[in-house]
């Protein structure tokens, strides 16, 4: 008996022993892997703590790294770097990277921020097949997301924010059923959101904000779950997405959206934030929002948002912040917003009766709204009604007196504004026949007009022939630029002493005066600090029939030099140092964005080059040649009605869509040319400067300031640096979907500018012009 119980006391023991050491086995061959990752992440800081005797089971948790097993295996890694990190170094490779990782087979939980991984993400990581959350946002991903990931079924929660990740979101997505928060913000997705996204029944955040989606959002009525929805900074539209009424945070600003705000986003009672900012959102506010029991921030500026508020409208006690600024609203600021208690509250640019922040009269809310199309029924019921008494009464007689009677009306409220915006007598005398209305009524120009004064560029005026004969030595060739597609370019000097540039344009066939109004309005909105200016005009015309001969257009005349000879022509003044590079770099792309959106129809420059920017005395770039409408080469055009800006028939829409894509890549070329510092003469030096810029861009600091004009490569922070090349090589794409809008080239642009005005390395770098006073790099989007 007692022999026998010794046997089993041995056998017990044997088994503990056995278990022991495989349970030790386990725990050495996973630590052995966390020491693997250590040394591919090229043991960062925050690792430092690890090495060979580490117990990882049993390490105290923190923000920034925590292990987490269970029965001996590893079921949670978060590594947290710094923000920021830069790229891991030339030799690492993700592949090998996750193919340790994989060797962690129990992992639930990944987590790897902000730790320079780079490269695509390799599919191979479908090899944890436990995987319940991945996070690998803060990196230098790219590519798409490999199909592979699809065979992750037990996955909740991906999150790949700011990185550089592309393509169209895959149509896989339903393959995560129990998927709850999708986050794949600041990266390079492009393309429609596909219907399966409607199908993640479990969805509960989804956030795409900042990247380059475009078309109509899918039916998500069914995503009763949904909490979270950020679109920011794309290209949706026009329709207002369809909805479940769960939701607590709505983003939709800086898209393409143009439809009425519909009426049941009033009965989403769980909404705290709702930002429908920076779109075309037409049609009445719904004054409900300001009263949804949980609402604490609200904002729809920028927008041509109708409708009036009362005194007496009540509002959500927790409201916090609202932002109604730049609308077409017209009434009383409710009581309830004039609160004290109230953190911020904006209104500006409405037509509320309140003498605070800035408010347009009644007359500007109700033109705007006629021109965008908006109209009360009561009012079209009223004008049915009146065309068909006049049609009854009068016939055609009574038409045409109804006709002119609009007219008549117009015509007395724009003179109305008269006072506010600088007008030529020859327009304001001939602007009535085939002029469009919606281009008389239009205010944004008033305004754009307005804001521009301070610049200090003169009112736009009709100049006499003499005028012009007398600046110019009558046109002597002393005074001879250049000539070139658009005509003979002379120098003048006006009798206020002041120099102008002055175009002529020879008519080839025979038009009046008044075929070029159209053209002639638009041209004098062209104004903008990035811009060289209209400053006004001047017809020829013929004896016989008072056709016009020549039209002559008077511009601001800039003696600076072109960007080309302050960057990369050999010359004896010292180059523009990088932050005055990232300046004019701002400058054109502002010039570029208001000739796409700061007038209507907008101008599209075909082929822009590097020297077609001019620097004034300040070195503020300025874009010398666009496209003017009155200079196309069809000249049969002239005279024609003008298209709508707002016009939504799909071949208009995509051709636009395609100019401006072009614009990006020839302001991509010259972006090019800001960072080698040399002349680029062919498409293929472009290409090959673009693919070894590409390349530097992921691999070390050493090899992108190997791309830079050695003038500057000493002087310009990486991270600056970095930012730049990126830019230029996305907006060199060769499919034009894949490039970046105008927005988000100055957005990034602005962000190299301010990293290299914290930049110590650069504080001993002065301007060529005034070494003690850089120019201003803190520029905000007009």
């Amino acid at each position: 008996m007692a022999k026998s119980f010794q046997y089993s006391a041995i056998l017990v023991f044997i088994t503990v022993l056995v278990s022991v050491n495989h349970s030790e086995q386990l725990q050495s061959s996973q630590g052995e892997t966390l020491l693997r990752i250590q040394r591919i992440l090229n043991y960062p800081s925050i690792l430092n703590s690890w090495n060979s005797t580490t117990d990882f089971c049993n390490t105290d948790p923190n923000p920034s790294l925590t292990v987490v097993c269970y029965e001996d295996s590893i079921t949670q890694l978060h590594i947290i770097g710094n923000k920021g990190a830069p790229l891991l170094p030339r030799n690492f490779s993700i592949e090998s990277f996750v193919t340790t990782l994989v060797s962690l087979p129990n992992l639930k939980v990944l987590t790897l921020v902000s730790l320079g991984l780079w490269g695509p993400l390799p599919g191979k990581i479908a090899r944890l097949p436990s995987l319940e959350m991945l996070n690998m946002s803060s990196n230098f991903l790219y590519d798409a997301i490999p199909e592979d990931l699809s065979s992750l079924g037990s996955l909740q929660t991906l999150v790949l924010d700011d990185n550089m990740v592309s393509g169209e979101l895959p149509n896989w997505l339903d393959s995560f059923p129990l998927l709850t928060v999708l986050s794949l913000k600041k990266n390079m997705f492009n393309g429609s959101l596909p219907n399966s996204l409607s199908n993640l029944a479990n969805l509960r955040v989804l956030a795409l904000s900042h990247n380059y989606f475009y078309g109509e959002v899918p039916d998500l009525s069914s995503l009763t779950n949904l909490q979270v929805l950020d679109l920011e900074d794309n290209a949706f539209g026009p329709q207002f997405p369809q909805l479940g009424n769960k939701l607590v945070t709505l983003t939709l600003s800086k898209n393409k959206f143009r439809d009425g705000i519909p009426a049941e986003v009033s009965s989403y009672y769980h909404l705290r934030q709702l930002d429908l900012s920076k779109n075309k959102f037409v049609g009445p506010f719904p004054p409900l929002l300001l009263s949804l029991l949980s609402i604490t921030y609200i904002n729809v500026a920028d927008n041509k948002l109708t409708g009036m508020l009362f005194e007496n409208q009540s509002c959500s006690a927790d409201l916090e912040f609202v932002d109604l600024s730049s609308n077409l609203i017209t009434g009383h600021l409710p009581k309830c917003l004039q609160s004290d208690s109230r953190e911020k509250v904006l209104y500006a640019g409405n037509c509320l009766a309140i003498e605070k922040q800035n408010q347009n009269p009644i007359s500007f809310c109700r033109n705007e709204a006629l021109a965008v199309g908006i109209l009360t029924q009561h009012k079209k019921t009223r004008h049915a009604s009146k065309v068909i008494t006049l049609g009854v009464i009068g016939g055609v007689a009574g038409g045409i007196a109804a006709v002119g009677l609009i007219f008549l009306i117009v015509r007395k409220v724009y003179a109305r504004k008269a006072i506010k915006r600088p007008t030529t007598r020859l327009i304001a005398e001939n602007a009535s026949t085939g002029y469009p209305s919606k281009l008389l009524s239009d205010a944004r120009y008033v305004s754009q007009t307005m804001k521009l004064g301070a610049l200090g560029i003169p009112a736009y005026r009709t100049f006499s022939l003499e005028e012009l004969e007398e600046a110019t030595n009558n046109f002597d060739t002393s005074a001879f630029i250049g000539e070139g597609s658009q005509g003979q370019m002379y120098r003048g000097r006006l009798k206020n002493g002041s120099y102008v540039a002055i175009r002529c344009l020879k008519m080839k066939r025979s038009y009046s005066t008044q075929n070029f109004m159209h053209h002639i309005e638009l041209i004098s909105k062209l104004r903008h600090r990035h811009l060289i200016s209209a400053l006004g005009h001047c017809f020829e015309c013929y004896l016989d029939d008072s056709s016009v001969s020549r039209i002559f257009l008077v511009f601001e005349y800039v003696p600076n030099g072109t960007l080309r000879s302050w960057i990369s022509e050999k010359r004896s003044r010292q180059t523009l140092n990088w932050a005055q590079r990232i300046a004019a770099a701002i400058g054109v792309a502002k010039g570029i964005q208001f000739l796409h959106t700061g007038i209507l129809p907008g101008v599209y420059s075909k082929n822009l080059k590097i020297t077609d920017v001019l620097l004034d005395q300040n070195l503020v770039a300025k874009i010398c040649s666009y496209n003017l409408p009155l200079l196309a080469e069809n000249a049969g055009k002239i005279g024609h009605g003008v298209s709508s800006g707002g016009s939504t028939d799909p071949i208009t829409v995509a051709r636009k869509d395609e100019e401006e894509k072009v614009d990006v890549y020839d302001f991509g070329v010259i972006l090019l040319e800001i960072i080698v510092g040399s002349p680029l003469n062919s498409m293929n030096e472009v290409d090959v400067l673009k693919d070894r810029l590409q390349a530097s861009i992921i691999s070390d600091e050493a090899a992108r300031r190997s791309m830079v004009d050695p003038a500057v490569k000493r002087k310009c922070s990486d991270q600056s640096l970095k930012t730049m090349m990126e830019v230029c090589v996305r907006c060199l794409l060769k499919n034009p979907a894949d490039r970046p809008s105008v927005e988000d080239v100055l957005w990034n642009l602005q962000f190299a500018a301010q990293v290299q005005d914290g930049w110590r390395g650069d504080s001993s770098e002065g301007s060529p012009i005034s070494p003690s006073n850089p120019p201003d790099l803190h520029l905000t989007v007009q």
